[in-house]
């Protein structure tokens, strides 16, 4: 499984529901198509987060903010 999964919920949801477990998240972003994507540090905690979240985990592809890199970077 993927570390990374897309969720139809808000950012504020799926980072409080991930304090409550003590679950680490490397990377969180809001979804310009909607609902948040979130890459946990580990497939188990992504296994997890997915199977709480359940119906309203996205399946197929959505639109990402385009990542902006500095000059020289």
């Amino acid at each position: 499984m993927s570390r990374a999964i897309n969720i139809n919920a808000p950012q504020a949801h799926i980072l409080a529901a991930c304090a409550k477990r003590k679950l680490a998240i490397s990377t969180i972003e809001t979804l310009r198509s909607g609902g948040t994507r979130v890459v946990m540090n580990n497939a188990a905690d992504a296994a997890l987060i997915s199977g709480l979240y359940g119906r309203k985990v996205i399946a197929g592809e959505v639109r990402r903010t385009p990542l902006r890199l500095a000059a020289g970077a």
